[in-house]
């Protein structure tokens, strides 16, 4: 894969240029009102950072979006540590709620739906509910979804994007405390292969000196 190097703030305004056009021309996947993005990576890589940058050039351009983090849809405690605290199968295939992702984020965005979007479900420090009020996300609006292991999913994403860590710079970057996740990284790896599937992929080795394959 080549690779060319760009900084956030550039490829965050490329991104946002390419949803812009794409939204002009409608071309959604399902020809609904709104586009949905899918940064996907490891938490060290922290793909809500470039979803957070993608959102505010979008903003500048008169396009609203949402940003939304699976860090808010975990199963309760009591679900995903059913196995204990460092299983890194559970991790893999049980801690996060998708069922209620499509319930409460993408459902309302299929063609013909309210557009009004739950930003979160869960609060994993206190286990429980958050109670947080729907977000009416208006058409022609941009859901920014981040977060690890989306690609497995088959979440309807009208754009995907892959940070990308090498499995040396993953294992520097994630804290020693969580070093039990990086065997749910491999299997992803292996199995989905997220940097062959994504439509972006970029490169965050060196934080600092970010690259994708535009």
């Amino acid at each position: 894969m080549r690779l060319e190097a760009i900084t956030w703030e550039r490829l965050a305004e490329r991104l946002a240029e390419r949803l812009a056009d794409r939204l002009a021309g409608l071309e959604t996947a399902d020809g609904g009102a709104w586009a949905r993005v899918g940064f996907d990576g490891a938490p060290a890589a922290r793909p809500g950072d470039l979803a957070e940058l993608v959102a505010q050039a979008l903003r500048v351009r008169g396009r609203p979006s949402l940003v939304v983090g699976t860090e808010g849809f975990l199963r309760p405690a009591s679900l995903r540590l059913e196995h204990g605290r460092r299983d890194a199968e559970s991790y893999y295939g049980g801690w996060f709620d998708t069922g209620a992702l499509w319930r409460e984020v993408f459902g309302p965005l299929d063609p013909g739906g309210s557009g009004r979007v739950l930003p979160d479900l869960w609060d994993p420090a206190t286990d429980r509910a958050t109670r947080s009020p729907y977000v009416q996300l208006p058409p022609g609006g941009v859901l920014l979804l981040h977060g690890p292991l989306l690609l497995r999913h088959w979440f309807p994403f009208d754009l995907t994007v892959h940070v990308l860590l090498s499995p040396g710079a993953l294992r520097r970057r994630t804290p020693e405390s969580d070093h039990w996740t990086l065997p749910a990284f491999e299997r992803y790896e292996a199995e989905t292969d997220p940097a062959g599937t994504a439509d972006v992929v970029v490169r965050a080795d060196d934080p600092r000196h970010p690259a994708w394959n535009g």
